[in-house]
């Protein structure tokens, strides 16, 4: 499994999760934001608002996947959350 994957994304408070089958939908702030889930990657919720990331099979593909997924993820989160913000 991708070491990326390993890491749970944790959920500030004031953000929402929706799940409708493989569409998630992430509701914070700042406003909310849409991603669908490639069929080889599961994501779950748990209980202590954390999302974790498992790949179907071993295959390196859907390994690799988990951790691009997670990343995405975690960056929407923190996109309606906290908002973009430029530092030069």
């Amino acid at each position: 499994m991708s070491r990326v994957a390993n890491n749970p994304v944790v959920l500030p408070s004031g953000v929402e999760v929706k799940f409708n089958g493989k569409d998630v939908e992430v509701k914070g702030a700042m406003g909310s934001l849409h991603h669908t889930i490639h069929p080889s990657v599961e994501v779950t919720q748990d209980d202590e608002n954390k999302l974790r990331f498992t790949p179907v099979n071993s295959a390196k593909k859907s390994r690799a996947l988990a951790g691009t997924t997670r990343a995405l993820l975690n960056n929407m989160v923190l996109g309606v959350s906290s908002g973009f913000e430029r530092k030069l």
